[in-house]
């Protein structure tokens, strides 16, 4: 099983969300948040201090656990454990890095219930919990 962590830094009624670039071989072009593969010997915060760091150059300073969910893998061979973190506090500004994204953007909670291509249905679930300020467990 593959882990990957998302950070979805939230500010203002808002989460900040990325275009996944066309050229990506998983979910291209599709709504999604910074994050990516846990390294082996990471624990789930170093990967996701690391991943803000490389794609958005951001250090995360709070954050909390708060979703996570299984799906199976672009190829159907074996499954992906998504381990989402509500990010609070960080330092610097956020800025697309690198490749990953063509677009990072803040989207208000009620859009991003409504964007048509998120990468995955769960992100709703997320959306709606975040906009009512309830734990999402």
């Amino acid at each position: 099983m593959t882990d990957i962590v998302n950070g979805l830094l939230v500010q203002n009624g808002r989460v900040l969300m990325g275009l996944r670039s066309a050229s990506r071989k998983n979910y291209p072009g599709l709504w999604s948040f910074v994050g990516g593969h846990v390294e082996d010997g990471e624990t789930l915060e170093q990967a996701l201090i690391r991943e803000l760091g490389e794609e958005v150059g951001v250090k995360a300073q709070r954050f909390a656990k708060v979703f996570e969910f299984t799906a199976p893998t672009p190829s159907g061979e074996g499954s992906v454990t998504f381990h989402m973190f509500t990010v609070d506090q960080w330092q610097g500004t956020p800025e697309n890095l690198g490749d990953e994204h063509s677009e990072v953007r803040w989207v208000a909670f009620e859009e991003a219930i409504r964007l048509p291509d998120l990468a995955f249905a769960e992100y709703q679930n997320v959306f709606e919990k975040l906009k009512e300020g309830g734990a999402l467990q």
